[in-house]
This record gives C-alpha cells, structure tokens and sequence, in this order.
C-alpha cells in the first residue's frame, strides 16, 4: 500500500486511479494521518442461473429423514 498527501492525491489523482485499477492500493493522508484509502471495486458477481440450478436439483435424490435426525445418526454412530 502506497501513502499519498492530500495535496499530491489532488495533483495526480488521474495517476492514482490508474494504479487503483491494477490492483494497487493507496492510503491518503493528512498531516502525517491516514484520513482515506483508494483500493479496487470487486468484480459484480454473475447472476445465479435459476434455470441450471432447479435442473441440478431436480436429479437429486429426495431425503426422507430429517436433518435432525441425521446428524443424531453421525454423532451417535461409529464415525471413527
């Protein structure tokens, strides 16, 4: 992480986005104290496919205990 006046952020901040862009972060400081930080936007995440997931869960077997009840089983069986 690179620390930045306030006055060189002003100055370059065309300079300091750029290098936010790849992957580096800067900490702005006033008089010696960090007062900001300038770091990546995570990527926007992609959109669930309901489509592809109802088809996945379809081929899945149906449970017929309970969750409670299995993990009664595990804890009271031999695991081990």
């Amino acid at each position: 992480m690179t620390d930045v006046t306030l006055a060189s952020a002003k100055a370059h901040l065309s300079e300091l986005v750029s290098r936010v862009a790849q992957g580096d972060s800067v900490r702005i400081t006033r008089r010696g104290k960090p007062i900001a930080q300038l770091s990546q936007v995570a990527p926007p995440r992609a959109p669930i496919d309901l489509d592809g997931l109802r088809a996945l869960t379809d081929t899945m077997p149906v449970q017929t205990e309970t969750a409670a009840v299995t993990i009664r089983s595990m804890r009271d069986g031999e695991r081990y």
